[in-house]
């Protein structure tokens, strides 16, 4: 099931993983193995990258990245595949994200020179940015009739699927909201209402799709085969600055 119709498929540069994806996930398809089990592999993929960052095996942490990327792909292609979405695998997804993200920023303050204050800043710079374009891509695929697992407006706890747990669904529901309730207020309260106007044109999704986690952890690890270690954290929170500007050409188009 693809998350978008034809007329509205953007080029996701966040997405450049999905080929790859969709390879891993159509040989796992006749197997035991579960997306959730997948969505496990790839915060192994992080955990090794974070590692070979701090022992300055530079171009293996940049492997494992993007290897992270391409799994954290892989594990919503397999669900498609064996027709077994579920909220479990979309919340235990996102909170590896998050917390994968925290300790990638420590790890590049322990590398570089920059403060903490600055390397924290960077990482709330990095998931507002990642939550302005899940907000505009969730958006499109619940008004378009796409993927609508991930819910504009996480306010209450979803309906366990066929095939999960509810008390498991209600246990990473509320760790999620934790984690990302405070990211969801602030992009929402920048625009409220982007949900009452316009589609979104593709060119527009493109652009904003930079914000995209699979965008920022491929920055990240070209900007570390480059010896540019010391400038990823100043980049994220310059970055930062360009919430403003998307916000401000999706009010004028």
């Amino acid at each position: 099931m693809s998350k978008l119709p034809k007329n509205h498929k953007f080029i996701d540069l966040s997405d450049y993983g999905r080929p790859v994806a969709r390879i891993i996930a159509n040989s796992l398809k006749k197997t035991s193995i579960t997306p959730v089990q997948v969505t496990v592999w790839f915060i192994i993929s992080g955990l090794i990258a974070i590692a070979c960052m701090l022992i300055g095996y530079y171009w293996a942490a940049a492997f494992f990245l993007i290897l992270k990327s391409v799994l954290d792909a892989a594990d919503g292609e397999l669900a498609r595949i064996k027709k077994t979405p579920s909220y479990t695998g979309r919340y235990f997804d996102s909170i590896a994200d998050i917390i994968l993200n925290f300790f990638i920023f420590l790890a590049l303050w322990q590398l570089t020179n920059s403060s903490l204050i600055y390397a924290l800043l960077a990482f709330i710079g990095v998931q507002l940015q990642g939550t302005l374009y899940n907000y505009y891509y969730v958006i499109l695929r619940n008004r378009f009739n796409g993927d609508t697992t991930s819910r504009v407006f996480e306010d209450k706890t979803p309906i366990a699927l066929k095939g999960e747990n509810q008390r498991n669904v209600n246990f990473l529901f509320t760790l999620y909201k934790l984690l990302y309730g405070v990211f969801d207020k602030i992009i929402y309260f920048l625009d409220k209402k982007a949900i009452e106007g316009k589609p979104f044109y593709n060119w527009f999704m493109t652009a904003v799709s930079t914000f995209g986690l699979g965008f920022q952890l491929l920055i990240i690890s070209v900007m570390l085969v480059l010896g540019l270690a010391e400038f990823i954290i100043p980049f994220f929170i310059g970055y930062t600055a360009m919430i403003i500007v998307f916000i401000g050409i999706r009010k004028v188009f």
